[in-house]
């Protein structure tokens, strides 16, 4: 019996060897890509949520109703908003025609002005949505300083309460043609809750 006098790995035990890895890198590449993709449309849900939640406490704490826009000032990005009127007589820029407007950092910077004789005080910075993530359903909601949740609805001022159905904040994501949702509801209540 002859023995080998050089250790080692002759080519064809090589390239089989590197197949193998190249199959199962094909196999498992996708399932890598769809785990990051939920794990990016998770953050971006818990990021609004914490938004919505951090609207609500800043209407209890300094006593003025807060809004939270969507889409608002382009699509994918989302700002909360104090109030400049009363819930009763909002100011022109709180219309929901000059959404836009009320959204820009330009126009409203952050941080804003902390003159207590001055609105807005409370304006958070403009956020945006991770990339091909987007707003599914998403109407802004008003948090008043009771805690309370509303929506408008098409009437006149104020804002009614959020109906005990609730009303929901959807994030999306769409892969290789299939789209992933995730939704946030809110009550009248001002509960904020990530829906499972």
């Amino acid at each position: 019996m002859s023995r080998r006098a050089d250790a080692g790995f002759t080519f064809i035990e090589l390239a089989v060897v590197v197949g193998v890895l190249g199959v199962l890198m094909a196999i498992a590449v996708p399932t890598v890509m769809d785990i990051t993709g939920d794990i990016k449309l998770r953050n971006a849900m818990r990021e609004v949520e914490r938004e919505l939640q951090t609207a609500r406490l800043k209407a209890v704490t300094a006593n003025r109703p807060i809004r939270v826009r969507f889409n608002c000032p382009a699509a994918g990005e989302y700002r909360m908003v104090e109030l400049l009127g009363s819930t009763r007589v909002p100011a022109a820029d709180d219309d929901d025609t000059a959404a836009a407007t009320r959204c820009s950092q330009s126009t409203y910077p952050f941080p804003a002005d902390t003159n207590p004789l001055t609105t807005p005080n409370q304006d958070g910075p403009i956020r945006r949505l991770p990339n091909r993530v987007t707003f599914g359903s998403a109407a802004a909601v008003e948090f008043w300083p009771d805690g309370s949740a509303h929506q408008a609805s098409g009437t006149t001022p104020p804002w009614p309460v959020i109906p005990a159905a609730g009303t929901a904040v959807s994030v999306r994501m769409t892969r290789n043609n299939v789209t992933s949702t995730k939704t946030i509801s809110i009550n009248g209540l001002g509960k904020i809750q990530i829906q499972r």
